[in-house]
């Protein structure tokens, strides 16, 4: 193979950049991390960005911090919410800047946010080995364009499963190059990994003795709408007469629309408003949870592990794993009340659990395959893999 790195790191410890932009994407790659700064073979770099960095969302760069995680770089890429061109932009900027210095050998990066894009193209275009965590996937609006994007501007494919490993043959990436991981969030979701619920309600002041999980999130490619959308959200909330817990949207363009209309949920004592919220924090507020409702990927990923039914509205996860747990309906209130219904009457099976992506245990395969020599000895000039019809 040409450019190959297998030799010229063979006597030093070879350097990985994980790039998070967003609370969702560190919580797939927070055990990554962790495990290979455990190990004496990597030295481990952290390039935060994007929602971490700004107060609104409750500055979660500082939950990274908290996590003991060393050699974390700071960077603000944002100048306006509603502008995703210019985000991308600044972020490749600041992060070529951040590799020209830091050299890394890996660059690993996760998703569909335009931070994961910036990561890819600056990796590729400097000749470094980037690494897409749960390339493959389907999903509606812009979030499977910039996807698909990034898989292609990627080396290393870590996936959740053969459907998702199937579509990136399909997009011509060489099956050797794709690795079946698992989604790393199983990794921290086991119940015995995770603080009990008494403590995660004292934490945030929660009273509630039954509540559930409201996210909903712009969607972009359906922008001239999603002040009318949400304003019909909040009003099946409110209608429903049941006790949420409230997360805030990404920040996407949309997102100020959707912080417009919770200002109604202010001081409604059924409801609890959050920027964020620690993962492992809400992943056991998940779990205990009557339901989720809105249109964030944890109805289908995170909540079907714990069989907690989902309320999934709109487009945005079209295409995505179904379940019996997941009652779909439109923007329309009446038909998010009816939808609701059905998931308060569904009853959880909390021995079922969802195995489409992985077992929990994505750190453990993620270190053996970076302590092989595959991976380092992979040609950075890719090549487009044709299907064979006959």
């Amino acid at each position: 193979m040409v450019n190959t790195l297998s030799g010229q790191m063979s006597m030093r410890r070879k350097k990985l950049v994980f790039l998070t932009g967003t609370r969702a994407d560190y919580g797939k790659l927070k055990s990554l991390i962790a495990i290979t700064q455990k190990s004496d073979l990597y030295e481990v770099h952290i390039f935060a960005t994007g929602m971490h960095m700004k107060s609104l969302y409750g500055s979660t760069i500082d939950e990274i911090k908290k996590n003991g995680f060393d050699n974390i770089y700071p960077f603000i890429n944002h100048d306006s919410i509603d502008n995703m061109d210019r985000t991308l932009a600044k972020t490749i900027d600041g992060f070529s800047h951040f590799i020209a210095e830091i050299e890394p050998d890996l660059i690993v990066v996760h998703g569909d946010r335009v931070e994961a894009m910036a990561g890819a193209i600056v990796g590729s275009l400097n000749n470094i080995i980037v690494a897409h965590i749960e390339g493959g996937e389907v999903s509606g609006t812009i979030d499977e364009l910039i996807r698909h994007a990034v898989s292609k501007m990627s080396h290393i494919h870590l996936v959740s499963n053969e459907r998702a490993k199937t579509r990136l043959m399909q997009l011509g990436e060489l099956s050797n190059s794709i690795f079946i991981l698992g989604s790393p969030d199983l990794d921290l979701m086991n119940p015995e990994k995770l603080p009990n619920l008494t403590e995660v309600k004292r934490y945030y002041d929660i009273e509630f003795d039954d509540f559930s999980v409201a996210m909903f999130h712009p969607v972009t490619t359906e922008f001239k709408s999603v002040q009318k959308d949400v304003k019909r959200f909040v009003d099946a909330l409110i209608d429903s007469d049941e006790n949420y817990i409230v997360i805030y949207p990404n920040n996407d363009m949309g997102s100020n629309e959707i912080l417009n209309e919770y200002e109604r949920l202010k001081g409604n004592r059924k409801v609890k408003l959050f920027p964020s919220l620690r993962f492992e924090y809400f992943l056991v507020l998940l779990k205990n949870s009557n339901y989720i409702v809105g249109n964030s990927s944890a109805g289908i990923r995170e909540a079907s592990y714990y069989d907690t039914p989902t309320v999934d509205i709109g487009s945005r996860q079209n295409n995505r794993s179904q379940g019996e747990s997941i009652f779909h309906s439109n923007n329309e209130k009446e038909s998010i009340l009816r939808a609701i219904n059905l998931a308060k009457n569904f009853k959880k099976d909390t021995t079922n659990k969802n195995s489409d992506f992985g077992q929990g245990n994505s750190d453990q395969i993620f270190l053996k395959i970076l302590n092989g020599d595959k991976i380092w000895n992979l040609d950075c000039q890719k090549q487009f893999q044709d299907i064979d019809y006959e």
